[in-house]
């Protein structure tokens, strides 16, 4: 990992019923694909699955949120209220790890 990259957060749970959740977050320089300066993930899915049941990111540079197999562009309110949205989408009985 590049020195100028710093994990500000990195964070996963797996479940019995074959879940999994992650968040992860990196300060990275700025630039045109990271003008805020982060890089985050925050996943919600099978263990053993491709696509995510639902994660909100910025892998690309863009910020998308996936649901399955499909990908929507969204605004980006910022880091704490993504993290809100997307912890509300979790079942109930795992909300409270997070």
């Amino acid at each position: 990992m590049d020195d100028a990259v710093t994990v500000i957060r990195d964070e996963t749970q797996v479940y019995r019923d074959g879940t999994v959740a992650s968040v992860r977050v990196l300060s990275v320089p700025e630039s045109d694909r990271f003008p805020d300066g982060l890089k985050y993930s925050f996943h919600y899915g099978r263990a053993e699955g491709d696509a995510p049941i639902v994660r909100f990111d910025n892998h690309h540079g863009s910020h998308h949120l996936h649901v399955g197999s499909q990908r929507f562009d969204v605004d980006f309110p910022g880091l704490e209220a993504t993290y809100r949205a997307w912890r509300s989408t979790l079942p109930d009985d795992k909300r409270d790890d997070w």
